[in-house]
């Protein structure tokens, strides 16, 4: 079987993201994807509560991890004690429907992290959406990562790679 893989070792790998923080709604917080020179990418930035804010996110649009049949998604993270999400949407809109799954890795070592289809939750603009249609993976067109775990502060999660299974 064929497994998908989207690695983050390039810099071109990590100039497609885009930051999408809580500025969108007046906030303040601030994030961005960078690469590291020990050949990974970096999510990073600072939260700030002000203004009604609270969260940072980068997106990309990228088809390389869309597929049918995907049962779920290999995480390969490191962390800073702090809860992340990983989302996918299925709509190229700028504020459409995304799936999310939340996870906290491990710090200081590197974490493989299973997110499985079926426990991804559809939320638009932070809350769940009742009765919204199953995930269909094979529709992917982008990728996400977002800090919203309440707390203001720095944070930065390295980030290899993410694979499909």
């Amino acid at each position: 079987m064929m497994v998908n893989v989207l690695r983050f070792d390039t810099v071109a790998a990590c100039a497609l993201w885009q930051p999408i923080d809580d500025r969108v709604m007046g906030g303040l917080s601030s994030s961005r994807l960078r690469f590291d020179e020990a050949g990974w990418a970096v999510f990073e930035g600072v939260v700030s509560l002000q203004n009604q804010g609270g969260f940072a996110s980068v997106r990309a649009s990228t088809r390389v991890l869309a597929r049918q049949g995907v049962a779920g998604y290999g995480l390969t993270v490191r962390g800073d004690g702090r809860s992340y999400k990983f989302s996918v949407r299925t709509e190229t809109s700028f504020d459409g429907m995304s799936y999310q799954a939340s996870f906290q890795p491990a710090v200081d070592s590197w974490s493989e992290i299973t997110v499985l289809v079926a426990s991804m939750r559809p939320t638009m603009r932070g809350r769940l959406v009742p009765r919204a249609p199953r995930l269909q993976p094979e529709r992917v067109c982008q990728l996400g990562w977002m800090v919203a775990d309440g707390k203001a502060g720095p944070f930065a999660l390295a980030i290899r790679q993410v694979t499909v299974f």
